[in-house]
């Protein structure tokens, strides 16, 4: 990992993309930049680690991070997967409490990190930024609720399908192919709520009927239309 003061342009032009940051306009989104640290970091790296302060909030400017709860037993559970222009650490910083989960590296990521009190005072400067925050997180209950109604509604499959067709999405690279070498069949299985025997299972079903090809980790999407349908989309 190697930590160097932000690069301004580099890490304004991301922020800019980011509907949070872009109520502070061009010059508020630099002094946010200037504000910050941005830090490099190796595939398979912690950023944070479940329990450390809350004391910043975190946008990945590039690469890929995955979100990993740790049980009280020891098992890792996969509870989302962020890319550019995604941020974390939003919930630790409402009330200070610990970091509920930790963020991992799938591939090398490049990650912006807000202190607390430079946010704070941002909000109080900018009231527009609060409003957005709030938006977010309203953002981050839905897509719970979204993920607690496809374990009551839709089989494993359908949860398979609708997961591989955000994947190729988001992370994907071109002709929907899913390829991400730090994603394991078990970190997909926590992401759906099964496991690991079953994935592979329900993977080898969706081969076996045309609609993805499986070579190594690397998974192609054959027929879009019909995943999305498996999926309830």
């Amino acid at each position: 990992m190697s930590g160097f003061p932000s690069d301004v342009q580099p890490v304004a032009s991301v922020l800019a993309e980011i509907p949070l940051f872009r109520v502070l306009g061009e010059s508020g989104i630099e002094n946010t930049a200037r504000a910050g640290i941005a830090r490099r970091y190796r595939a398979g790296q912690i950023i944070i680690h479940q329990g450390d302060p809350g004391e910043s909030l975190y946008v990945v400017l590039d690469g890929l991070v995955k979100v990993v709860f740790t049980t009280e037993h020891g098992d890792e559970i996969v509870l989302n997967m962020l890319g550019r222009g995604d941020t974390f650490g939003e919930l630790a910083l409402l009330d200070n409490s610990p970091r509920s989960a930790s963020i991992v590296t799938v591939r090398p990521a490049w990650v912006f990190a807000l202190p607390r009190a430079r946010l704070l005072e941002l909000m109080r400067e900018h009231p527009g930024l609060a409003d957005e925050f709030l938006r977010m997180l309203g953002h981050m209950v839905r897509r719970l609720t979204d993920q607690a109604a496809d374990l009551a509604f839709l089989d494993l499959g359908g949860r398979l399908a609708k997961l591989l067709l955000q994947l190729a999405d988001k992370h994907g690279q071109d002709h929907g192919v899913v390829d991400l070498p730090g994603l394991t069949q078990s970190d997909l299985a926590a992401l759906i709520g099964a496991s690991r025997p079953a994935v592979n299972r329900a993977l080898q079903s969706l081969v076996a009927r045309n609609l993805i090809a499986v070579k190594g980790r690397a998974i192609t999407l054959l027929d879009v239309a019909a995943l999305r349908k498996r999926g309830g989309l």
